[in-house]
């Protein structure tokens, strides 16, 4: 890989994993005004509408095989059906805190997945910064729980030991789901442009959301969101179902999945971040400390390296 389209790559990752949870912090009043169904519905209908022109097959590609048509499927039956519904409901379920422990394990169950089906060979450091992302991760969503404990236990209050257990389980369904997609999305990027991945996706997406978000919009009283709430609607979509999912193609087209899932220590820094500068919350030093953690595991990724993760042949 060239210097300079390994940085690129790089950049791609971390640009979509901050988006992601950018998005994810700024969807608190979307999810508050529409019914989750609803919600993810209309998201795949506007990325939908901006991706026409991206399902295209371009001249240099080659027609697309049943694997190939598979595998995009399973794609979004796993990183968009999936995920979503097992994430809300598991968080639903359990503790904030359970939930952002469970979600720290992503850079690890994507580097075993990529390790099991894709043959990746896993140096030393890519394992050191996995360990480093886990641990932030795992650090900042504790940190979150001891200045919150009292908003915590009114929260969890009222779950009995079994609904947190189903929850936790849930949570790491979403978990498995999440590194399969960055798996998946690796395969794909061998033989489909990633505009086109994201595009045809999220038709997929909109097909498996569509009977429950006509149910949802038959019941719902449109004329009561705000012009507001409908641009933040648009943000979320586009950047939800268009510019994440190619960023994170793009990366993943010279990128091993493995060194891939570190980038993820990105979402939760990203919507820690808006919470400060745009949600007015504030951030502690144990926060900061899991943020230096979390981002020495993408130092330790990134830096040039003979032999530090490469496909198996």
């Amino acid at each position: 890989m060239q210097p300079n389209s390994r940085w690129l790559a790089y950049g791609s990752l971390a640009l979509s994993m901050a988006l992601v949870g950018s998005y994810v912090a700024l969807s608190k009043p979307l999810v508050a005004a529409l019914s989750v169904f609803l919600l993810a519905w209309l998201r795949f209908g506007i990325g939908g509408v901006a991706m026409l022109g991206w399902l295209k097959r371009a001249p240099h590609e080659a027609p697309m095989d049943s694997t190939t048509k598979r595998l995009l499927f399973l794609e979004s039956l796993v990183g968009n059906f999936l995920f979503s519904i097992a994430m809300l409901f598991g968080v639903s379920m359990t503790t904030a805190v359970s939930a952002g422990v469970i979600m720290s394990t992503i850079p690890a169950v994507v580097a075993l997945m990529s390790w099991a089906f894709l043959k990746e060979r896993i140096g030393l450091r890519v394992w050191a910064a996995i360990v480093c992302g886990v641990l932030g991760i795992t650090v900042l969503a504790l940190s979150k729980g001891e200045l919150n404990s009292e908003q915590s236990r009114r929260l969890g209050g009222d779950l009995t030991n079994n609904t947190m257990l189903w929850g936790n389980i849930l949570v790491f369904v979403a978990v498995v789901c999440e590194a399969a997609y960055a798996v998946i999305g690796k395969k794909l990027t061998g033989s489909v442009s990633p505009k086109r991945i994201a595009a045809l996706i999220n038709v997929w997406g909109l097909v498996l959301m569509t009977p429950m978000g006509l149910y949802a919009a038959w019941h719902f009283e449109f004329s009561a969101v705000t012009p507001s709430l409908w641009l933040l609607l648009v943000f979320y979509a586009l950047a939800a179902s268009v510019w994440t999912v190619w960023l994170w193609m793009t990366g993943l087209q010279t990128v091993p999945a493995a060194r891939a899932g570190v980038f993820t220590v990105m979402l939760p820094i990203s919507a820690a971040l808006v919470g400060v500068f745009v949600l007015g919350e504030t951030l502690s030093g144990m926060q900061l400390v899991a943020f230096g953690i979390a981002l020495l595991g993408v130092v330790l990724a990134t830096l040039p390296s003979g032999r530090t993760v490469t496909p198996a042949p």
